[in-house]
């Protein structure tokens, strides 16, 4: 992997100390370009070639299918892991007394879309992680003969912990318990298979790991549940003859595409496909490698300063994020790291660094210099 030639994508190197990936991540050249290129065309040519962006929307959904290992016809456009996570809540046929299965340190995109489900007598169990882990036998302990739901972060966004999605799906599976995943966390720098996992249903933004624009990302629903689940939402551009406005046939498309109500937002597509064509060429297997070598840095540098670690160091359990925890005034470091340009997430109690595979050990060694520094004031 050519790491000068790969920076070069990426500009916000030469202004900015950049390691917050897990957060909103800044854009690639090839993502800039995709943008401006689309812009330009519908500026001065109007929907003039309207038929090759729509062959555009096909091309990214099937590089979408090609990360999780999916085919195309399971993939859906989404605005945000919201949306697809609250697409599955209310389009399962319910009944009163079933339960979800969640852990407790989730982001809220995997919790209200759950929790808004009281209403018609659904419960929300929620799996007690320890330490930012969330234990294989802490899950099944929460599992009974109402669960109808298992939903889980294919990473966790605060503590980084990778959980065993094979483990997980093959329980679910077992327990014919339908598997939910928010990968938003893990696409980009982790490798993804929905078949192996048994996954039903996956979610995820594009404005992370994927290095694309914040509101659109792709839906994963199994072919095999399909049919399960309704579409709460529904447009002129779900039914089959979406085409042809004059004559009302309520047959809903027979795929994922159903869920897609409406226009498409094809200037983020093409951003989406852009950034998903400059991780395939980059390889998942070898970005996830090199993020991982960056973790072990940050980790070597960690405990020579005896920091608490937040995450987990086991391999198995490893992401692109790295939590710690130490005594130090989080607010003030977060103003002084800001003033030098360097970005990471500093929280009320931890510090989040979440590099990707253009960041560097020199980079890494900056930072925690620049922690010195501010440490010894």
């Amino acid at each position: 992997m050519d790491i000068e030639k790969i920076r070069k994508e990426f500009p916000v190197t030469e202004h900015r100390l950049f390691m917050d990936h897990a957060r909103v991540a800044p854009l690639p050249r090839p993502v800039q370009a995709a943008i401006t290129a689309f812009a330009e065309e519908a500026c001065e040519q109007a929907t003039a070639h309207y038929s090759e962006w729509l062959k555009e929307v096909e091309i990214v959904r099937a590089r979408f299918a090609k990360l999780i290992n999916a085919e195309p016809g399971e993939v859906a456009f989404i605005k945000n892991t919201s949306e697809g996570l609250s697409t599955v809540a209310n389009g399962i046929d319910w009944k009163e007394g079933d339960n979800v299965v969640v852990p407790d340190i989730e982001f809220p995109a995997n919790v209200y879309p759950w929790m808004n489900l009281k209403r018609r007598g659904v419960e929300v169990r929620f799996v007690k992680a320890v330490r930012g882990r969330v234990p294989f036998e802490q899950i099944t302990a929460q599992v009974n003969s109402r669960t109808r739901v298992l939903s889980i972060s294919s990473v966790e966004f605060n503590s980084g912990f990778r959980n065993d999605l094979k483990r997980i799906g093959e329980f679910c599976k077992e327990k014919q318990i339908y598997f939910c995943v928010d990968a938003i966390q893990s696409l980009g720098v982790i490798p993804m298979d929905v078949k192996e996992f048994h996954i039903d249903f996956l979610a995820a933004d594009g404005h992370k790991w994927m290095l694309s624009v914040e509101g659109l990302g792709g839906f994963y629903i199994s072919k095999q549940v399909l049919d399960d689940i309704h579409p709460a939402v529904v447009g002129w551009d779900s039914v089959v003859n979406s085409g042809d406005y004059g004559n009302y046939d309520f047959t809903l498309k027979p795929d994922a595409r159903r869920f897609e109500e409406g226009s498409f937002n094809i200037l983020s597509i093409y951003a989406f496909g852009a950034a998903l064509a400059l991780l395939e060429e980059a390889g998942i297997e070898h970005i996830e490698q090199r993020v991982l070598h960056l973790g072990d840095r940050i980790i070597q540098h960690l405990q020579k300063r005896k920091f608490k670690i937040l995450s987990s160091t086991e391999p198995g359990e490893r992401s692109g994020s790295v939590c710690f925890a130490g005594d130090m005034d989080y607010k003030q470091l977060a103003l002084y790291l800001r003033e030098r340009h360097v970005i990471v997430s500093v929280r009320d109690n931890f510090v989040r660094l979440s590099p990707h595979f253009y960041n560097t050990d020199e980079e890494i060694d900056r930072f925690f210099a620049l922690l010195d520094e501010f440490l010894n004031k």
